[in-house]
């Protein structure tokens, strides 16, 4: 990003930021002079991440425990904090990958908890606070392009993540009254090191690769930039916007 690019003295809550695009995400709003809280279910993610930016504070919270969510994110965020979180990143997700035909009820469960349930819950929160205390904002929900193109065995991921682009885009409807912005990052494959790991197959790598225009997957600082570009005054101007970070994938 520009080096201009400053959140100084803005509060940021990042969910699943123990790992991965979170975790990056985390780390380069703190490192661009934002107070950031990190919200992720497991505690190792999280030391590990307060001794590598020692700055940003830490929530250990599962996404769907909505109890837990409501009375945490309430108190770091509500009156008598720190003040409200002014940007907020949904990047939690879970991706449960089974046939059509063998979804499981548990697997459909936990998905439409953390993909979408999780997103509009914690979003209500951190959106009520913005509104009660009378602070601008901007929402970036981390969806996928299997939100726009039917995956094989991806029938609950794309399913819950076509539910957040249109989620995200009502929000931005009644959100932008009051000065909030929302839009979605909407990457292909990314390298985080668990893309690595499962894109590891040169086989099943080259075939997504070859419906990709650009020829390569997305790194994490691809999806970072543009989050960060859309969390800034830069798009003040962008609202109910899906971002594609895709090489290309949909115009292929």
């Amino acid at each position: 990003m520009e080096p201009q690019l400053s959140f100084r003295g803005r509060r940021a809550l990042v969910t699943g930021a123990g790992k991965g695009i979170g975790r990056a995400v985390a780390v380069a709003l703190s490192r661009a002079g934002a107070r950031v809280t990190a919200l992720s279910r497991t505690a190792a993610d999280l030391e590990s991440l307060s001794r590598e930016c020692p700055g940003i504070e830490t929530l250990c919270l599962d996404l769907a425990d909505w109890e837990a969510v409501e009375a945490a994110v309430g108190a770091a965020g509500g009156v008598g904090a720190a003040g409200p979180f002014e940007l907020l990143v949904n990047n939690a997700a879970v991706a449960e990958l089974q046939s059509f035909l063998d979804v499981t009820r548990s697997a459909l469960q936990r998905s439409l908890d953390v993909n979408f349930v999780a997103v509009l819950h914690v979003s209500q929160i951190v959106a009520r606070q913005m509104i009660a205390q009378g602070v601008p904002g901007a929402i970036v929900n981390v969806s996928s392009q299997a939100s726009k193109r039917a995956l094989r065995d991806h029938a609950v991921y794309c399913s819950t993540k076509s539910a957040l682009d249109m989620l995200s885009q009502v929000m931005a409807m009644e959100l932008g009254p009051h000065k909030i912005r929302v839009n979605t990052v909407n990457p292909t494959v990314v390298m985080t090191d668990m893309g690595r790991i499962n894109w590891s197959d040169p086989q099943k790598a080259a075939a997504m690769i070859n419906r990709i225009p650009l020829g390569k997957f997305a790194e994490v600082d691809d999806v970072v930039n543009s989050i960060l570009f859309l969390l800034s005054d830069k798009s003040a101007m962008t609202t109910g916007s899906s971002l594609m970070i895709d090489g290309g994938f949909l115009v292929s």
